[in-house]
């Protein structure tokens, strides 16, 4: 029987989802306006757009699945060490655990019990979890991070690339403009709540990235296509 996924790797798959759709969105709005910048052939910015959204989501997947890779390896080495380390200083990590209790406000012997319950239960559980913050056998599929990156990076390129491809000419540039700020106000919002973080500086930081992005990469397309 397939193992339920927790809460914790859910969150993390969906903040890969997010995080595509955010990368989607941005990459291929810096592309099409920038090359909006210098043409103003339709075939030109669309072709352009696809690539980016082609090659995005390639290097979204892989860049996903590497990273996730990386962090449980480097679980599994944190659990190596945690495991040696009770065979030669087990003392020391129960002193550890106890005084972890003990500086979160719990009393000297209520902490020293539960701590003993705990390492009587599973030693290495509870040093792993206190020492460096995740349950051992809790990794994130780097296959399912991967998948959703690749799923959601090109669905967040789709909005500029429409945009600019579908607006008047004599609004295209304003209307992709709009549109991408909504759209990045958005996944700003949604990150941040996966995340637990504050709201509102995730959704300014994330339009005040974009809007830059796409200034600069529009400033510089106008320029060459001035050349």
């Amino acid at each position: 029987m397939k193992k339920k996924q927790t809460l914790a790797q859910r969150i993390n798959i969906m903040r890969a989802s997010v995080m595509g759709a955010n990368d989607g969105i941005l990459s291929v709005a810096g592309i099409v306006i920038g090359v909006a910048g210098a043409t103003t052939n339709n075939f030109a910015i669309f072709i352009s757009g696809i690539s980016g959204m082609l090659a995005g989501t390639v290097s979204m997947a892989m860049g996903e699945y590497v990273s996730v890779n990386t962090q449980k390896d480097a679980q599994r080495r944190a659990i190596m060490n945690q495991k040696d380390a009770l065979a030669k200083n087990y003392d020391d990590e129960f002193n550890f655990v106890k005084q972890k209790y003990v500086d979160d406000g719990i009393d000297s012997q209520l902490a020293e019990q539960a701590t003993s319950e705990m390492m009587d239960q599973d030693s290495l559980v509870t040093t792993v979890r206190e020492r460096y913050g995740f349950d051992v056998g809790e990794y994130t599929s780097p296959y399912a991070a991967a998948i959703s990156s690749m799923i959601s990076f090109p669905i967040g390129s789709i909005l500029p690339l429409l945009a600019i491809t579908m607006l008047p000419a004599s609004i295209r540039i304003i209307g992709t403009f709009v549109a991408v700020v909504i759209a990045l106000a958005i996944t700003g919002f949604s990150a941040a709540t996966l995340g637990n973080a504050k709201r509102g500086n995730a959704v300014v930081r994330n339009i005040v990235s974009g809007m830059l992005t796409m200034i600069v990469t529009y400033v510089i397309g106008t320029l060459i296509g001035h050349l």
